[in-house]
């Protein structure tokens, strides 16, 4: 009979205690046990169906997976504590009283779409380059950005850490002096739309994330969160995988005046043609 062993990082992402880069974390800091041995090698295998696995003395057991979509304020930390004691994702967590945290980050001065999760594989897959996962954003900017500066972002800007990939951009609206623009990005760097607007001459005045892959903010208040929805889950879970969600259902209605139009008798080619008298000669 074969073992089921798997890499403890994935083991502890799977059971909900942390992303696998922050399980990889707790396992370099030596708080992961494996029947009662600590164990500080990334590479590390066990069986979740037969070893003791601990975290900080905590059995790491398989928790029922939570997906919230949160509406993150401007003024609200993107991490799980501050220590200047500035509202952080973490205390709305606790207010959820569910061990969840935040996929990717979204900057102190930013709004918009975040979920928190318990999934710690989505999350891996969700941020990784790899997967190219698109984050859409709303972006009031000063002045009108041209066409060479809207080139730029497309083609990837350069910056002190590189050359970004590129992006998706166009212009929502012009007011009198700033521009409103839809940004997508397929890569996650620290503060990037606003170092990109900044490389091109435009400043971001106002910034909000308004979807993550399939997944929309829509109408969802500020600072409130909500559940997502079966349908939610599976699209992202799709994104992840490449391939394309099922089609939105049509409504019952639609459905059986499809069926009865293929129960209908249909016309036969002959039919619908008609009879051409011949001419009397």
């Amino acid at each position: 009979m074969q073992t089921r062993t798997e890499r403890l990082q994935k083991i502890l992402s799977q059971a909900g205690i942390a992303s696998r880069r922050a399980a990889e974390d707790l396992i370099r800091e030596g708080r992961v046990r494996v029947n009662g041995k600590v164990v500080q090698e990334l590479g590390t295998k066990a069986d979740p169906s037969k070893d003791r696995i601990t975290v900080d003395g905590r059995a790491a057991l398989p928790r029922k997976l939570h997906y919230v979509a949160y509406h993150k304020p401007v003024g609200v930390v993107s991490t799980m504590s501050d220590p200047e004691g500035r509202r952080a994702i973490g205390d709305v967590v606790r207010e959820l009283k569910a061990h969840l945290f935040p996929v990717g980050r979204l900057d102190f001065e930013s709004s918009g779409l975040v979920l928190l999760t318990n999934d710690g594989e989505l999350a891996q897959q969700l941020t990784h380059p790899r997967f190219q996962i698109a984050k859409v954003y709303r972006v009031k900017v000063r002045g009108r950005p041209d066409e060479a500066a809207l080139d730029k972002l497309r083609r990837g800007v350069r910056l002190d850490d590189g050359m970004t990939a590129p992006a998706e951009a166009e212009v929502e609206a012009v007011l009198p002096s700033k521009s409103r623009l839809r940004l997508v990005l397929r890569e996650g760097r620290q503060r990037q739309v606003r170092r990109m607007c900044e490389a091109v001459g435009h400043p971001v005045e106002r910034l909000s994330r308004i979807a993550i892959g399939p997944l929309r903010l829509g109408t969802l208040p500020m600072g409130e969160t909500r559940e997502l929805t079966p349908r939610e889950i599976l699209a992202l879970r799709h994104a992840v995988s490449g391939r394309a969600a099922a089609p939105e259902p049509l409504p019952p209605r639609a459905q059986a005046a499809i069926r009865r139009a293929a129960l209908a008798p249909r016309r036969t080619a002959r039919a619908s043609v008609r009879s051409t008298p011949r001419t009397p000669r």
